[in-house]
């Protein structure tokens, strides 16, 4: 076991443009270096909430593969909103919503993404912390970052969670003693400005990704991924001069489809087939265009409302909802896309006539 040096410890009742010492460490037990956080250019530094509940930590997180090397990859303008959008579909899948927890940073610390987390509720935290240690923010995490990503696999990741100086994996039986030490750790910073625009670009990055698929860098085991030492991938005059393709169609899986309003049909399909992920489809929805009929907690309301009725009803509504909201720009591209985000891929090829089928795995 390491211990962290005294200077980790944070300080209280420092001056606004002096930094503080947040600690980077490696996941197998010692620290490699240290990342200095300074207040933003105009001075402005969060200080403690007064109306509840509110915390901060430090989530740390490695891809063991060779061939995944994260830091890099988020350097990389082109691939960074996906991460971004692959770490806040998970969070809100650990959670249940997009309320209550939020992204204030993300450094580049390598071998680490360190994600700065803030907690403006403590069930919500409870939420986080119990998914954390059951597994569940793992494997949310790593699978959107495979569908990202286009990745055609990718191995198990590897996280830590810190609050100050408190490892709370040594404590993550001791729930009350983790929120503690949350709380303790007010958030000192507003949203980092370039958090800001990674939030604005998701109401499009779905888009996009579908109408020009060279925005998406398919990655593979056979394929060459940036090095530390790589620049971003830059485009040809060509490239930058040609126009993206029409609305009126999109590419899934290197086709053409004509793109759509949802019919009776495709909403029926989804509401018998998406099962039990029909609220991370929901919430897919929410942040291509920020919905209001699926802002928090209306799909966490639904799914109380609804509950005698089954799965069927509930994603029924959700899709309903969707569509009497949104109108004209609740086409079939968008749910193909919100598909595509939770790894609902046959479902998607349903819904497009690839293949047809009674039930779906």
């Amino acid at each position: 076991m390491w211990s962290l040096p005294p200077k980790c410890q944070r300080q209280r009742g420092r001056s606004p443009s002096l930094p503080y010492l947040c600690p980077a460490h490696l996941v197998g037990g010692r620290v490699t270096s240290s990342l200095w956080i300074t207040s933003d250019a105009g001075g402005k530094v969060m200080g403690d909430s007064m109306d509840g509940w509110v915390g901060s930590a430090y989530l740390f997180v490695q891809a063991t593969s060779e061939k995944v090397f994260l830091p890099t990859l988020y350097r990389n303008p082109q691939q960074r909103p996906c991460i971004f959008k692959a770490f806040k579909l998970a969070l809100a899948d650990s959670t249940g919503g997009f309320n209550g927890l939020d992204i204030l940073k993300v450094h580049c610390s390598d071998p680490h993404l360190i994600v700065q987390l803030k907690f403006c509720k403590e069930e919500d935290c409870r939420k986080f912390l119990q998914s954390y240690h059951q597994g569940g923010l793992q494997d949310a995490l790593q699978r959107h970052l495979k569908v990202s990503l286009s990745l055609a696999s990718l191995e198990p990741l590897r996280m830590e969670l810190k609050a100050g100086a408190e490892k709370l994996d040594s404590m993550i039986l001791e729930v009350e003693r983790c929120l503690e030490c949350i709380s303790r750790e007010k958030p000192d910073h507003l949203r980092d400005e370039e958090i800001a625009q990674l939030e604005e670009s998701l109401m499009s990055l779905n888009c996009q990704e579908s109408m020009c698929p060279s925005l998406k860098l398919p990655l593979s085991l056979n394929s060459s991924l940036p090095t530390l030492d790589s620049s971003p991938p830059s485009s040809s005059p060509s490239e930058i001069s040609k126009p993206l393709l029409q609305e009126a169609i999109f590419t899934f899986q290197d086709q053409q489809f004509a793109n759509r309003k949802i019919t009776p049909d495709d909403h029926q399909k989804f509401a018998k087939l998406v099962s039990k992920k029909w609220k991370q489809v929901g919430r897919s929805l929410y942040l291509q265009t920020k919905c209001r009929a699926l802002r928090d907690p209306l799909i966490d309301n639904l799914a109380i409302e609804y509950e005698r009725e089954g799965l069927y009803e509930q994603a029924y509504q959700l899709l309903r909802r969707y569509i009497d909201s949104e109108g004209k720009r609740a086409t079939i591209q968008r749910l193909i896309a919100a598909l595509e985000d939770n790894g609902l891929i046959s479902l998607a090829e349903e819904l497009l006539g690839l293949h047809q089928s009674d039930n779906l795995p």
